[in-house]
């Protein structure tokens, strides 16, 4: 390794003060890995300001909860509550005192801490942050809880120094610049410290953990994707944006394969010597990358295996439930599936995990001890309820409401088992939600949720059309005679039937449905009766040969 990659090494084995000074990994060493001073650091000031603190920021987050006051306030300690519409400071000092235990309330600038509200924040021990207001709830919610996850990727052996935040940072002070890492699909992984130094367009993109879909138009259309991933080596970049500051680049590699991209922030092209450090800390980097892929794919099969052990049923279900945090009573299985079919199909399973990615991170906000896995090309989620009211109505607006944020991106289903009382029905919930999933695919829906209620009674002729085709069954009685006559003779008799009996028996409207006049269409029902031996007076006789075509029909 070179000198430059030693010192990458070193920085990010040690804390590293940039040139303002400010320890960016102060007291890691002595401190819970997610503590709120972390979570601040890593943030940076761009994003969150302490408003009030009781003192040192040492308290331990143990997770992100929205808080919503038309529901039932819970909130375990180490809690960082994201208070979302609380304003004013009699507003602020009465959340704080029903929340004694939680490690910091967020509402959003400016911050009205007055005299009460530090004493407030003294007395209960509840830092108080202020959010910037160009960030949404749902961004920060997004940060912080990936935050929490990258703290949890190392082990108790590890060098928690190792990180990617780490490594952002150490080569933010090398370049003197800030820096962001980057995937394959432009999505910040970390970032470093100083960010307040660039321009409005990394701004946005740290806010977003995403590049803003025109700064990607204008890379592309500017080759600047092409010029770095066939580059070995650090590229520089003039954006014709306006802006007075451009960027540095360069790919993180892993043999052929492009893992992702390093990004500075800099006024002029960068030294030799800088370019040196910016191509070896992209070594460590895709090292890094590499690690956490490799523990990630193993969490999510270990994950995979245990709600599969859940979902299943049998003994080993509590123990499973045990270990994925769901070991309650009260639980609802959500089948979540992507309705389109890539001709790649590596891209298409990297599709369907980011989508399950993005149902776990969903469920999560709703209740802490969700969980979610892909099973195949199905993403099932089991999430708590409490009680009160329609379960399984809640839990369809919980499904609706991630499909109407992952729209855009991912065209999907999702169908939403019965509530389980207990374990042992968590299984029947599961098939409820496969049977209901399966009713929109047959439909042709895309978008769509529904849950069992919904959906039984199109499942329940699904189920019989299963058994129907198992055991090679086919249409009798007038059915099989109408089918057989338009077969042999070219006629369209079955289908007016069934424009007729879906029309309720209104001839005006069947006719309209089938292209052809009243008086043809009355010509043709005489005729069919006829030939097929049906009475349409017989109420028996319409619903008879009405399943027999919903039965049948898609098979003929």
């Amino acid at each position: 390794m070179t000198r430059a990659g030693r010192l990458v090494g070193r920085l990010v084995g040690r804390r590293e003060r940039g040139r303002d000074g400010v320890d960016y990994r102060d007291g890691m060493r002595d401190r819970p890995r997610a503590s709120l001073g972390r979570i601040i650091t890593d943030l940076g000031t761009t994003v969150l300001d302490v408003a009030a603190s009781p003192g040192d920021l040492d308290a331990e987050v143990t997770g992100v909860h929205i808080y919503d006051p038309l529901d039932e306030l819970i909130v375990p300690p180490g809690a960082l509550l994201l208070a979302v519409g609380v304003h004013g400071a009699d507003d602020i000092r009465g959340l704080l005192a029903r929340v004694p235990h939680a490690a910091g309330v967020v509402v959003k600038l400016p911050v009205d801490a007055d005299a009460r509200v530090r004493a407030a924040v003294l007395e209960t021990g509840v830092a108080v942050l202020g959010l910037t207001r160009a960030a949404s709830w749902a961004q920060v919610a997004a940060l912080l809880r990936s935050l929490l996850a990258e703290g949890e990727l190392a082990g108790p052996g590890e060098d928690a120094h190792g990180d990617l935040f780490s490594l952002a940072n150490a080569v933010c002070a090398l370049l003197d610049a800030p820096v962001t890492i980057e995937d394959r699909s432009s999505r910040v992984l970390a970032y470093s410290g100083r960010q307040e130094e660039a321009d409005q367009g990394r701004v946005e993109t740290v806010l977003g953990r995403q590049v803003p879909e025109r700064y990607l138009r204008l890379l592309d259309e500017q080759g600047v994707f092409k010029r770095l991933y066939q580059s070995q080596e650090p590229i520089h970049i003039e954006l014709d944006d306006g802006s007075p500051v451009n960027r540095a680049a360069v790919a993180v590699r892993a043999g052929d394969e492009i893992l992702g991209s390093i990004w500075a922030a800099v006024r002029e092209p960068l030294s030799r010597q800088r370019r040196r450090a910016l191509a070896d800390a992209a070594k460590i980097v895709a090292l890094r990358l590499l690690h956490e892929r490799a523990g990630a794919d193993t969490q999510r099969r270990l994950r995979a295996d245990l709600l599969s052990t859940v979902l299943a049923g049998g003994p080993d279900a509590a123990e499973a439930a045990g270990r994925l945090g769901v070991a309650t009573a009260r639980l609802c299985v959500l089948a979540a599936q992507l309705t389109g079919d890539p001709a790649d199909h590596a891209r298409g399973e990297s599709d369907r995990q980011r989508f399950c990615d993005a149902l776990a991170l969903h469920v999560a906000a709703i209740h802490p001890k969700a969980a979610a896995a892909q099973a195949g090309s199905v993403a099932y989620a089991v999430l708590p309820l409490t009680p009160g009211g329609d379960e399984e109505a809640r839990a369809v607006r919980v499904a609706e409401s991630f499909l109407s944020r992952v729209g855009p991106r991912h065209a999907a289903n999702i169908g939403v088992g019965r509530l389980a009382l207990s374990l042992a029905q968590v299984a029947r919930s599961r098939a409820d939600a496969d049977r209901a999933l399966r009713v929109l695919r047959t439909r042709g829906d895309a978008g769509r949720a529904a849950g069992y209620s919904e959906a039984h009674f199109e499942s329940l002729l699904l189920q019989v059309a299963d058994v129907a085709a198992a055991e090679e069954q086919t249409p009798t009685g007038p059915y099989q005679r109408l089918l057989r006559h338009d077969a042999e003779h070219g006629t369209e008799l079955a289908a007016t039937l069934e424009a007729y009996l879906d029309a309720f028996g209104d001839v005006g409207v069947a006719a309209a449905r089938v292209h052809v006049h009243p008086n043809t269409f009355r010509y043709r029902l005489k005729r069919l009766a006829e030939i097929g031996g049906l009475d349409l007076g017989d109420a028996d006789a319409r619903l008879t040969v009405q399943l027999q075509m919903r039965i049948f029909g898609h098979r003929h």
